[in-house]
């Protein structure tokens, strides 16, 4: 167990500024909590990806992650400006020197960066998990969120990730 990662994507408050707001947020982040502090009993990297551009701006209260998190000075920060976590960015090197080879993943948005991010990780050779409902998206205008996440959490299982 030793080789393996928690990665949350862009669980950052101006996601929350956007239409209805992300679906379930308040058990969405429960539950991460409750998988980051699995990974810290068990010494475990959890790395925080946040995502950067004109809405998102670094350093902003937009580009902060949500409070309820339980971030630590002591966990992994990754900024991103691709919906694809690895693209342009130092993580691949950070997993490489931590020796991960596993990988977790939970987050926002599911159609967008979680799902660039775990079908990227797939490619590149990791083994995926994540915990059924624990990625989080916005309604749009063709489909709820709810829908949204049903469909790319079946899409996913078995071929891009197991589900824990």
């Amino acid at each position: 167990m030793k080789n393996k990662a928690l990665i949350v994507i862009d669980l950052q408050k101006g996601l929350e500024n956007f239409g209805s707001g992300l679906f379930r947020l308040t058990d969405i982040l429960e539950g991460v909590n409750q998988r980051i502090t699995d990974y810290r009993n068990n010494h475990l990297p959890i790395i925080f990806i946040q995502h950067e551009d004109c809405d998102l701006v670094v350093d902003s209260p937009n580009w902060q992650l949500f409070d309820e998190l339980d971030a630590r000075t002591e966990d992994f920060y990754i900024g991103k400006t691709h919906a694809n976590s690895f693209f342009q960015t130092k993580l691949k090197e950070l997993l490489d020197e931590l020796s991960v080879t596993e990988l977790e993943f939970c987050g926002a948005q599911t159609e967008y960066c979680v799902d660039t991010t775990i079908r990227m990780a797939h490619g590149l050779g990791y083994t995926c998990f994540m915990k059924r409902g624990l990625s989080t998206t916005l309604n749009n205008d063709l489909l709820g969120a709810q829908t949204i996440i049903q469909h790319h959490e079946n899409l996913w299982d078995d071929r891009f990730l197991t589900f824990i």
